[in-house]
């Protein structure tokens, strides 16, 4: 007979197993609304991606307490705690995922010149096939024990950063630009990086913080309006 124990760890699983499937299907949404060329279809596929993202949301916040109450009540053994762990570990970055998802598809819908994609579209394509494969084969390399899978993953990290410089570099030599505007762009885009990366370092001041309140005050407040807590 199943115990307590066995029972909320197999229903992390299970969930665990649910929001990856979402997270993938947003990734194939993401795919079909680049590419697609008819109107109502990229309205559907925007309006999906962003009804997910709410799901997605919800999901890590039901998977995450599941997971601090199964630790707490049952005090599992070693080794299953090291696979919770890692569960809750993955859940969040999958949940980051959904964000860039998100994220990607509001910028291809703002973009003013929409041509400035579309002549970059194949490797835009390559590398989001690229992380597709990476997304799917480090997911199975939790569920089913395959650090091969894991180790093609990372080995792979370094062929999208590649694509991505190509990528940049082939839309601008494109462009028409003069030397000197060429110059200017480029330094826009390390720009761009600097104040990306110091935003990102907000973010993740914003999780601690987080952290902090759910460890003294037991509330999740991620995804909500910090107003609606005070």
């Amino acid at each position: 007979m199943e115990s307590k124990k066995d029972k909320a760890i197999n229903k992390i699983l299970k969930d665990f197993e649910k929001f990856a499937n979402l997270t993938l299907e947003q990734l194939d949404l993401l795919d079909k609304y680049m590419s697609s060329d008819q109107s109502d279809k990229v309205a559907k596929y925007y309006k999906q991606i962003k009804l997910n993202e709410e799901d997605l949301n919800n999901f890590e916040v039901k998977i995450s307490e599941n997971i601090v109450n199964t630790l707490a009540l049952y005090q599992p053994m070693a080794s299953d705690i090291r696979k919770i762990i890692a569960c809750h570990r993955i859940i969040v970055n999958m949940e980051r995922i959904g964000d860039l998802v998100l994220t990607v598809a509001i910028n291809v819908k703002k973009m003013r010149d929409p041509s400035i994609f579309h002549k970059s579209s194949e490797l835009i394509d390559n590398m989001l096939i690229i992380s597709t494969q990476m997304v799917q084969r480090a997911m199975l390399s939790f569920t089913e024990d395959d650090k091969d899978n894991a180790i093609w993953t990372i080995k792979n990290d370094d062929i999208v950063d590649e694509l991505n410089v190509k990528l940049l570099r082939k839309s601008i030599s494109k462009s028409g630009f003069s030397e000197e505007q060429e110059e200017a762009v480029y330094s826009f885009i390390r720009l761009k990086t600097i104040l990306a990366s110091i935003e990102r370092i907000a973010d993740h001041a914003t999780h601690i913080a987080e952290a902090s309140i759910y460890s003294t005050e037991g509330t999740d407040i991620r995804h909500q309006d910090i107003e609606d807590n005070e």
